[in-house]
């Protein structure tokens, strides 16, 4: 609203605003702590807290532990302090957000009334001096009486698109006003219950949320996660509990190039199918790269992967000692085959990096430097045999040419899989209520900046001689070039019933 305007909707002059000196000290925090200085000072302080967030590793991501690790000892103890670790559940971060979730509750609660008022009681009778300063006006002469000029005023306002109007009268003056998108005035206070929303939702889910990671291999089962947390310069693991049981049945790992690395950069997707068990019966799950699952609130999504390699099925060639012809065979993690003498070959582990004795549960095997399968060889009478399988390019390896049951055995080829792969498990309460807050904020935001609050008023004059003088005026508060389209149209349509010779002035 300018000033002007403002001026003649109080119907006085304006006096000098002066700071009362009895003006109690909570009044003056009141004001203080709902204006839009404070708030935006608040999110500045919300963003650089968000930024901090962003640079410093946080806690509860999977990797954490090797980042933690690489810090100097005086970084873990000043950041511990801090609480930059988990920045989002630090007291400060709270306090930013309820005390500009304050701000915006008590600024909202302020200039309500006047938005209010300035909408529910339009200012119709409005100085002519007023209508000729607006960036939008324009004066012509019709021949014809007040009103008949009036009706043809209000009628040319409709059909431009301000349909409702209003009609009033002062000093002999007949006004109309005509008013549209009113309630683009109100999207402040959208943005606000938006806003609101949202920070309802991430303090929902930082008092009642709860995450971790879950290690997933074929054949595991449990219903804990695991969590870290730092306190001051040391960091532990949490151990938490799930509401009911997991138990992975297959991973899987798609692969850009078959010959390559279990590295990320190699990988399209990763799988891992598992079920939950609870009082309800079991139910099957799968998680991808891109495919959260969710149950009784949870969120299942993949994190990340070991990087030692592992078989999910191997293609093994059994060639008999004495000369007969050789069965291929593919079998799957965990799974068998039966030759047709009745002996079974069990796949029972396999190994990116083979050395005979103990593996090293630290090794990067994702480049698979020496493969093998080890087996499990089974003849009819009962007797149990290990035996191992390498490819080709393996050699004149020893063990690998050595005869077991009667057969040699030789790897052809095996389907690349990481020994285990890392959920996120993580419970949020608020996601949905978030959801909600950005929906309302988007729509708003739409609304406020591809429409506007339009004004136009007609001041009809009785200059006598059966003539009547009409003044045009309007403003908006956004999207001006279109305004001055629209109003344009409008005094052109009654310019053309103007006396002739009487040249509007625009």
């Amino acid at each position: 609203m300018s000033t002007a305007e403002h001026l003649v909707t109080r119907g006085t002059a304006a006096a000098p605003v002066r700071n009362h000196p009895d003006t109690s000290i909570f009044a003056k925090f009141l004001r203080f702590v709902c204006s839009v200085r404070f708030g935006v000072g608040l999110l500045i302080l919300l963003g650089l807290a968000c930024f901090i967030g962003m640079v410093v590793m946080q806690q509860n991501l999977q990797g954490f532990d090797r980042y933690f690790a690489e810090l100097t000892p005086s970084q873990r103890l000043v950041y511990g302090r801090l609480g930059l670790f988990d920045i989002y559940n630090a007291w400060y971060f709270n306090a930013l957000l309820a005390v500009l979730s304050l701000n915006i509750i008590l600024a909202s609660i302020d200039r309500f009334p006047r938005t209010w008022k300035y909408a529910s009681k339009p200012t119709v009778s409005v100085p002519l001096r007023w209508l000729r300063e607006q960036k939008q006006t324009a004066e012509f002469t019709m021949q014809a009486d007040p009103a008949l000029a009036g009706s043809a005023a209000a009628e040319a306002i409709k059909e431009a698109g301000w349909r409702r109007t209003t009609t009033a009268e002062k000093n002999g003056v007949t006004f109309i006003f005509g008013q549209s998108g009113l309630w683009n005035r109100f999207g402040a206070y959208s943005v606000h219950v938006g806003l609101l929303t949202i920070f309802l939702g991430g303090f929902m889910t930082a008092q009642l949320g709860t995450g971790g990671s879950m290690p997933m291999a074929p054949g595991q089962s449990g219903n804990l996660i695991y969590e870290t947390v730092v306190n001051l310069d040391q960091a532990s693991q949490v151990t938490k509990q799930l509401p009911f049981e997991v138990a992975c049945i297959d991973t899987q790992q798609r692969l850009i190039k078959k010959e390559g690395s279990l590295s990320a950069m190699n990988t399209i997707d990763w799988v891992t199918r598992f079920t939950i068990t609870d009082e309800t019966g079991t139910h099957e799950a799968s998680v991808q790269m891109n495919t959260p699952f969710d149950y009784r609130g949870y969120r299942f999504f993949q994190s990340s992967f070991t990087p030692i390699g592992r078989a999910r099925n191997i293609t093994l060639s059994a060639v008999p000692v004495d000369g007969g012809e050789a069965r291929e065979m593919t079998i799957p993690r965990g799974g068998s085959q039966t030759l047709a003498d009745g002996t079974t070959i069990a796949f029972t582990e396999f190994r990116g990096n083979f050395r005979m004795g103990n593996e090293d549960p630290n090794e990067d095997t994702s480049t698979y430097p020496n493969p093998a399968a080890v087996l499990q060889v089974s003849q009819t009478d009962g007797t149990r045999h290990a035996a191992y399988a390498f490819p080709a390019t393996a050699g004149d390896i020893p063990v690998a040419k050595k005869p077991v049951a009667g057969y040699t055995f030789q790897l052809v080829d095996f389907e690349k899989v990481s020994d285990q792969h890392i959920l996120a498990v993580q419970r949020d309460p608020g996601a949905l209520i978030v959801y909600i807050g950005f929906l309302i904020l988007v729509i708003t935001l739409i609304a406020v900046f591809f429409f506007s609050h339009q004004r136009v008023w007609a001041a009809i004059e009785d200059i006598g001689d059966g003539k009547s003088r009409i003044t045009f005026a309007g403003n908006t508060n956004r999207n001006g070039n279109a305004f001055e389209i629209k109003f344009a149209r409008l005094t052109e349509k009654l310019s053309g019933q103007r006396e002739k010779g009487d040249a509007p002035v625009i």
